[in-house]
């Protein structure tokens, strides 16, 4: 029996250059429990006079919980004018996601961070988190594999204890891991409630991991990620929320959109519980 919840994140219908409305529709006919969408995809379609009520009506009509967010602050920024410019972006958009009853958003060490100290990135993600938190949308903390800092499991697990915040969560993502050097049974020292939602992916033989890219990407059981591990360390810890497909393929060959999402579907279930 598979154990989790299911969603995509649209990353992975990229290529075929849909709007947030198609997103969501595509991702309820292939199946998916819920939806990752992007901030810079939701400011487009508003740009072009869509409404937040449509994006609301059809996350509605879908049934379809938005569970996340992707966005890019530079929240943990060694400047400080630049933090600050990136704490006045959040609160706007976590407003903004807010107002579609978006559950979190993902928060990674992107921006100038080489310097900035697990201390601080602590003192910072505390302060995200308040502000998240006032809104009604939670930042989750996530790993960059190639970051020059909080790049791997075991710092972002040092970042959680030091923060004042209490119950703050991670985001997990196996590629992430595999080129970051994470010990992946490390997973197994997690408590359920740390996760906020894991994303799902594979990995090639080759290139070496440290020429890896985003778009080397393949789907779940198509590279050499022990996939099933994984899933059997989080269902070991009782974490029962959303594993979400995020890819970044740039050409599926003559595969449709809804195509690509049952497939990715059917390998993340297969892949994941065995």
């Amino acid at each position: 029996m598979f154990p989790f919840k299911t969603a995509l994140n649209a990353s992975t219908l990229f290529p075929f250059e849909l709007d947030v409305i198609q997103q969501i529709e595509i991702t309820k006919q292939a199946g998916y429990d819920g939806i990752e969408l992007w901030i810079r995809d939701i400011e487009t379609y508003l740009e072009k006079g869509g409404s937040i009520q449509t994006i609301q009506a059809a996350l509605k009509r879908n049934d379809l919980v938005l569970i996340n967010a992707i966005a890019f602050f530079k929240w943990a920024d060694e400047d400080h004018e630049t933090r600050e410019a990136a704490f006045k972006q959040a609160k706007e958009e976590m407003e903004l996601l807010a107002s579609l009853g978006c559950l979190s958003i993902a928060a990674p060490p992107f921006g100038e961070v080489k310097s900035v100290t697990l201390d601080e990135m602590a003192q910072h993600f505390d302060r995200l988190v308040t502000l998240g938190r006032k809104i009604g949308v939670e930042p989750l903390l996530e790993f960059w594999g190639k970051s020059p800092q909080l790049s791997t499991l075991e710092q972002a697990q040092l970042v959680l204890e030091k923060l004042q915040v209490r119950n703050a969560k991670l985001l997990l993502d196996p590629f992430h891991m595999y080129i970051g050097g994470s010990n992946f049974a490390n997973l197994q020292s997690l408590q359920a409630n740390q996760i906020g939602i894991v994303h799902v992916n594979d990995y090639p033989p080759s290139p070496p991991k440290d020429e890896l890219e985003d778009a080397d990407r393949v789907f779940p059981g198509e590279g050499i990620s022990n996939t099933f591990a994984i899933g059997n360390a989080l269902a070991e810890i009782g974490y029962k929320d959303y594993l979400s497909l995020e890819l970044f393929i740039t050409d599926y060959k003559n595969k449709s959109a809804l195509e690509v999402a049952q497939h990715g579907l059917n390998t993340l279930k297969s892949a994941y519980v065995g």
